[in-house]
């Protein structure tokens, strides 16, 4: 199971989604070189060190023995070299002892990282979600004690929302925190699915809990965020006696087996509030939304790994004779349907990895650019995209790895190739961190109304330009004909969102997230070409070629889709379990 990290695929998106503008703008110190090495020495360290412990990790797994877990065989090692070569500090601010470089880089950084690995990815993942919440709302304590540790990574973090009673809906959440009367707190309850919630590889664990006080009010209003840690942490910030919060069990799980899936027991640990009050699921929220930027970039990750294998697998097996070239018996390349089916997972990659860099780039215009004006269309623009980059991008991974079991054929399906576990791998992503359902009724019910509508069809304008600069080119006015008709396709359904809203539009929310992610997609890779139009390298000039595919394959569909969101809401309402049953 080879893996190379597609260092050269990621520089040229970063430089189509306007990256290079922003490091121009904002990050003057940084060069093109800089980049380069940062990009070069990240795809040495996951091709050499962390994809190497992908097959051992899924085969072995994380251990939960005597009340403690054991990382899978050598992600001890490797996290510890992670830290030392300075990627988990890669974006963070350097007055906590980050790097100050830009969210798109290292989010380019963290497509290889789950590419190689994507059970050992989930580790720093949700730290850097943590650095995040903690970054806008810790306390002056958290931030001189905890966030240093954090953006080092020799601590690690993780998020605490579920609980057995209480997934999507946390109005039901029921874990405890009772004030200790030294202005501190004492967590009870239990906590589950905690992604890397106890291990060995670091020196300690923080843990941002949602918990209630007693006298909170009911649901959501009565949510505070709460830190506490594996061991606790002094006032000069070195590490203190064991706390009182404890590993249950370890999931057993379809896939990422090298990532321990906790139940966390707490028992009376201490604990301090992080920002205000029942105020805990707004302050979550921000690490939630970084996570879900992350898990949009790991579908991306585990569908480059699937695609890698599986177009390496269709030069290496032969069957039958190839339709073009007449050899025989030839690599299963050379049929077109497999052909049609790795170029198609090539495109959808290569737009959801754009999609992704985008709302990184808009990230930190939010913060950086010059105007409040250019700030706020940055964040608007920003939380627009953020439930399709999740949700798309997921679903995408998921496509990809299951379109790589089909190219093996029936030796996708034995264990051994290491095609299924791509296939299992990806299958948490469109679950965890919201739901893609969930992120497409975020979408209708909150991002496409924002400014009565103004934030996606300015997008849609944007759009609709760089379809009509396509027409204007011979080789790809297929291209921008597909385009405008997919951008005049989401107009359509944005307008009967905006004018229908409530159970209709909830309804209609996973169409329109997938008509969404298509269109925006099919602009990703017509800039693409447009960028490596005229250009002699057939590397570059494989951009056009894709972005044709995408065009014939995907947003000829975008129509039907349209007619899907405007069309299908009536029969889900009126529909009846027992219609349905056999």
């Amino acid at each position: 199971m080879t893996f190379r990290a597609p260092v050269r695929d990621l520089a040229f998106a970063l430089s189509t989604v306007g990256h290079d503008g922003l490091v121009k703008r904002a990050f003057p110190d940084l060069d093109h070189d800089t980049i380069m090495a940062v990009l070069e020495g990240a795809g040495a360290f996951t091709t050499d060190v962390l994809a190497p412990l992908n097959r051992r990790g899924d085969l072995e797994g994380a251990r939960y023995e005597n009340g403690a877990v054991t990382a899978a065989p050598g992600f001890a090692d490797a996290y510890r070299q992670f830290v030392e070569q300075g990627w988990n500090s890669l974006s963070a601010d350097p007055e906590h002892g980050g790097q100050g470089l830009t969210k798109a880089m290292e989010l380019a950084v963290f497509e290889m990282v789950h590419a190689a690995n994507m059970a050992f990815g989930l580790c720093p993942m949700l730290t850097q979600a943590a650095i995040e919440a903690l970054t806008l709302h810790g306390t002056e304590r958290q931030k001189k004690l905890v966030l240093p540790k954090l953006v080092s990574g020799e601590w690690t973090g993780t998020m605490n929302l579920t609980e057995p009673q209480a997934g999507t809906d946390l109005a039901a959440l029921t874990t405890r925190a009772d004030p200790d009367g030294n202005g501190g707190y004492r967590l009870t309850g239990q906590k589950i699915f905690i992604t890397w919630g106890d291990h060995d590889a670091a020196d300690n664990i923080v843990h941002l809990v949602l918990a209630r006080t007693p006298d909170a009010p009911p649901g959501v209003k009565g949510i505070s965020l709460f830190l506490t840690s594996k061991f606790e942490v002094k006032d000069d910030g070195s590490i203190g006696s064991r706390n009182d919060v404890r590993p249950g069990s370890i999931e057993h799980k379809l896939g990422i087996h090298g990532s321990p899936t906790c139940v966390m027991l707490y028992e009376g640990a201490k604990a301090e509030l992080v920002g205000q009050l029942n105020q805990g699921l707004a302050h979550m929220f921000v690490m939630m939304n970084a996570a879900r930027l992350q898990v949009g970039v790991e579908g991306v990750g585990i569908a480059e790994r699937a695609f890698q294998q599986a177009l390496h697998f269709s030069q290496e097996r032969r069957q039958g004779r190839a339709v073009w070239s007449g050899e025989y018996p030839a690599p299963i390349w050379g049929h077109p349907d497999v052909r049609r089916m790795l170029m198609l997972s090539k495109a959808k990659i290569e737009a959801a990895r754009g999609i992704c860099l985008t709302t990184g780039v808009l990230s930190d215009l939010a913060r950086l650019a010059e105007s409040e004006e250019e700030r706020a269309a940055a964040k608007a623009r920003q939380e627009l995209l953020t439930p399709i980059a999740k949700a798309w991008s997921t679903d995408v991974g998921v496509e990809v790895a299951s379109l790589g079991v089909q190219v093996h054929g029936g030796m996708g399906f034995i264990e051994e190739t290491g095609a299924a576990q791509h296939y299992r791998d990806a299958r948490i992503a469109p679950i965890y961190e919201g739901t893609n359902g969930v992120q497409a009724i975020d979408l209708v019910g909150r991002k496409v109304p924002m400014g009565q509508g103004s934030v996606m069809r300015g997008l849609c304008a944007e759009m609709a330009l760089t379809a009509q600069t396509l027409t204007e080119s011979a080789e790809l006015a297929r291209v921008g004909r597909r385009l405008a008709a997919g951008v005049a396709a989401l107009e359509r359904a944005t307008d009967w969102i905006l004018a229908n809203g409530g159970p209709p539009a909830l309804a209609a929310a996973t169409p329109f997230l997938k008509l969404s992610g298509d269109v925006i997609g099919g602009w990703i890779l017509a800039k693409q070409a447009i960028a490596a139009a005229g250009s002699e390298d057939p590397w570059l000039q494989g951009k056009a070629a894709l972005a044709r595919v995408y065009a014939a394959q995907v947003l000829s569909t975008a129509s039907g889709l349209a007619d899907a969101v405007c069309e299908g809401a009536e029969d889900l309402e009126a529909a009846q379990p027992m219609a349905l049953a056999g």
